[in-house]
């Protein structure tokens, strides 16, 4: 009799786990995205490119959410709804252009989000395109990464060294795919990264 009673309860609990087993991943399904934001300036098309091959990567990780626009159409809200932000620029002057200098001072003088910290712990990282392989695409990718830092973000490198760059002169016309690989391995690493400050390191992201 309690032999009887022992297999009918197994049972139920059998029953109960083949049901329930196709929703093992409820939780994880219920996350919500992890949204990246790729914003750049270009003049000429080819950092649009590259921010294309970033947005790219960063679409490949699942449970991404990509949002790609140029530094003049960000909006505050875009922002701070944001898990991580990926800022393209070209060089100008060995320096990051006017236009994304201009994004980033709004991010006080026009969106408030200094003076709260509104972009504490959102991910960062940074890419550039230059004409010149020594024309200052690293100086471009730090001073990107010191207006970050002093928000206190999160830098995130990848593609190379510091972020993901690509070199347009005459010697190497457009972007190429090595350089668009560079700019895909950034979006990828980024969104990755995103997920884990997100959701916490016990979950892949």
């Amino acid at each position: 009799m309690l032999r009887r009673e022992l297999l009918k309860g197994f049972g139920v609990l059998l029953a109960a786990a083949v049901l329930l087993a196709p929703y093992g991943n409820i939780a994880d399904a219920a996350d919500p995205p992890v949204i990246v934001l790729v914003t750049y300036h270009s003049a000429t098309g080819n950092t649009e490119k590259m921010a294309q091959g970033v947005a790219e990567g960063a679409k490949g990780v699942s449970g991404t959410t990509v949002v790609i626009k140029r530094v003049g159409d960000v909006t505050s809200n875009d922002l701070v709804s944001s898990d991580a932000v990926i800022v393209g620029s070209p060089v100008y002057f060995a320096n990051m252009s006017g236009e994304v200098k201009t994004f980033f001072d709004n991010w006080s003088l026009k969106f408030d989000l200094f003076r709260d910290r509104k972009m504490r712990d959102k991910v960062g990282a940074a890419f550039a395109t230059g004409a010149g392989i020594s024309a200052g695409k690293e100086f471009t990718i730090l001073g990107i990464f010191a207006a970050m830092l002093n928000n206190q973000m999160l830098i995130v490198s990848g593609g190379g060294g510091f972020g993901a760059s690509a070199t347009t002169g005459p010697d190497s016309p457009g972007i190429d795919e090595k350089e668009l690989a560079e700019a895909r391995a950034l979006g990828k690493r980024v969104a990755e990264v995103a997920a884990v400050v997100k959701r916490g390191s016990t979950k892949s992201p």
